[in-house]
């Protein structure tokens, strides 16, 4: 397949509003660095992390991972298209999900956003209806739940 100037412009626009975001303007984003690329084990390395391996498909690889005491999820894709189909459904569960380049780490807030740091991407959160652990993505950010 020819690539014509039409469809270069067209990719070189849809980048540039994905490198824009649509961030808050946050001090924090100065310090997020450039979101790595690769395998799995090649971001899981990056991260820091011995990957325990749940699904190895052509799709999607996905991994367990730790940091400190909390858990969270790696997974990569095939495609955009797969990672985005996937975050798509997946977000329906709630939780915290840092997103790059074909790949996703899920878990608590504090994880990811820490994650972040050292993988760069971008944060997206899952239906504030349904947050693991209870609490809703929306007002639950003062540390801990308080439930007695």
């Amino acid at each position: 397949m020819r690539v014509t100037r039409p469809m270069l412009a067209l990719s070189g626009a849809v980048a540039i509003l994905a490198l824009a975001g649509c961030g808050s303007g946050g001090k924090d984003e100065a310090a997020v660095p450039e979101a790595v690329t690769g395998s799995l084990e090649h971001i899981a390395a990056e991260a820091k992390c011995k990957p325990d391996m749940q699904t190895d498909a052509d799709e999607i690889r996905q991994a367990l991972c730790k940091k400190g005491k909390e858990k969270y999820v790696l997974a990569t894709f095939a495609t955009d298209r797969g990672q985005r189909e996937w975050l798509n459904s997946a977000k329906d569960y709630g939780g915290y999900y840092l997103v790059g380049r074909k790949w996703v780490a899920i878990g608590q807030e504090k994880t990811v956003t820490a994650l972040q740091g050292t993988l760069g991407g971008t944060m997206e959160e899952g239906s504030e209806h349904m947050n693991p652990g209870g609490s809703h993505n929306k007002g639950g950010h003062d540390g801990g739940s308080h439930h007695g």
